[in-house]
């Protein structure tokens, strides 16, 4: 399946939900007056765009109506694709340019943070990039447990410690594995809580101090992961987490299980935060780079434009795939389906796994084959001093020089001396 093919899937309650009512009520007016602009103000109140972005847009299809001298109001539906395109314009892009780059993902429980960490893992893998997974939200009861799984899928280095460790030594360890490893990403797993704004903005502060202090050059993003299905609190969450954290960028996941990708509009437009993946399913490559112009097509296409477009992407694919000339051109442009990625890592887990538990038996083999040995040296100790004992008693060995039985024993006085200090077994 294409990117679009994934996006227009992945929207498909949305683009339903909000703009097929849209594109429907377009087709009941017959010319563009105040009225046409007050519904459509009114859907996309309840398509989660938000109030203030509702209005933004209609005023701003007004101008253009005015500036083109539109009449037929069909055309407004191309119009609000274009504003909409132009809106979610800007910043999209994850900067990892230096190596290391830092990631930190933050997120309340439930909006698929750990989750959305293992899929970036993922794709920076498939890339070519190494990648090192910090587990620093270190109070969440499991998250590290979590975390350390994904790591094994995503067949990357996980860098932890015990629950309720101070997330910056964390965070200081990944770095200094980093360095010594030669990693391109540092992925940290960092604190979601909002109850006590304070602690959040302390933990993240000295966070940020040493990644400042050990990697003073480094690309630095901090994403917050949200919920698309709680619509506006999204917005709300989005206010919270900036005024404690200073977030760079928006992961929307679950946009496939909501009518509510209106949202999306809302975040970048009333808060200026860009938008930069979206999760339009479960499967790993189904986390996708946010691109406003297919986002925006996606959204208001019909379905004789999405089969078009879907076409013409696998004319394109099929395309590229026949133009490789060797297998190792083919190898490098033709992507492996999901389920074949998911193969490869889960053999390669595996093969980890056994590899594992090899070493661990020869180390247990190693430790019972010493103790084996300390016991025989004991008992070859134990075999020494009987046969000293044996060998004294033999030659009715005493200390007392006036026993009748001492008589001339001077030579085994002699021996018992040497035997006392140590030296009976050369005798």
């Amino acid at each position: 399946m294409g990117f679009f093919e994934k996006i227009k899937e992945g929207l498909k309650k949305t683009r339903d939900a909000l703009f097929g009512r849209i594109d429907k009520m377009l087709k009941s007016f017959t010319k563009i007056d105040d009225e046409l602009f007050e519904e459509l103000e009114e859907l996309l109140v309840m398509g989660d765009v938000g109030m203030y972005t509702a209005e933004k847009i209609c005023n701003e299809l007004k101008k253009r109506v005015k500036e083109e001298g539109i009449t037929d109001p069909r055309e407004i539906k191309r119009l609000l694709e274009e504003v909409v395109t132009e809106m979610l314009k800007g910043g999209q892009e994850l900067d990892t340019s230096s190596k290391p780059s830092v990631i930190l993902v933050i997120g309340v429980n439930g909006v698929g943070k750990t989750t959305t960490i293992g899929k970036l893992a993922a794709k920076f893998k498939k890339d070519g990039k190494k990648v090192i997974l910090a587990a620093a939200d270190t109070f969440r009861a499991a998250a590290i447990d979590q975390l350390e799984i994904w790591a094994q899928r995503a067949n990357a280095d996980i860098v932890k410690q015990n629950e309720g460790s101070d997330p910056a030594a964390v965070v200081f360890d990944a770095i200094s594995a980093a360095k010594a490893r030669g990693a391109d990403i540092i992925i940290a797993d960092t604190a979601g809580r909002l109850h006590n704004k304070k602690n959040l903005m302390g933990e993240l502060a000295k966070i940020n101090r040493i990644i400042d202090r050990e990697l003073p050059d480094s690309a630095k993003e901090v994403l917050l992961v949200l919920d698309a299905t709680t619509g506006q609190n999204a917005v709300n969450q989005t206010k919270e987490f900036r005024e404690a954290a200073g977030i760079t960028g928006i992961v929307l996941t679950k946009l496939d299980g909501t009518a509510k990708g209106g949202v999306v509009l809302a975040i970048k437009e009333e808060l200026d935060v860009p938008v930069k993946f979206i999760g339009v399913g479960e499967q790993v490559d189904d986390l996708q780079p946010f691109v406003p112009e297919e986002f925006a097509k996606a959204l208001f296409a019909d379905e004789n434009t999405i089969e078009e477009a879907a076409k013409a992407e696998a004319a394109e694919e099929n395309k590229a795939i026949s133009e490789q000339t060797d297998d190792e051109a083919v190898q490098e442009e033709h992507i492996p389906a999901t389920a074949d990625i998911w193969a490869q890592i889960d053999a390669e887990a595996q093969a980890e796994k056994q590899s594992l538990a090899e070493d661990e038996e020869a180390v247990k083999q190693k430790e019972l084959g010493e103790q084996k040995a300390r016991e025989e040296a004991e008992k070859e100790r134990q075999r020494k001093r009987e046969e000293r004992k044996s060998r004294a008693k033999k030659r009715n060995w005493s200390t007392d020089t006036t026993s009748s039985e001492s008589t001339d024993t001077a030579g085994d006085d002699d021996w018992l001396k040497s035997w006392r200090e140590g030296n009976g077994e050369n005798k």
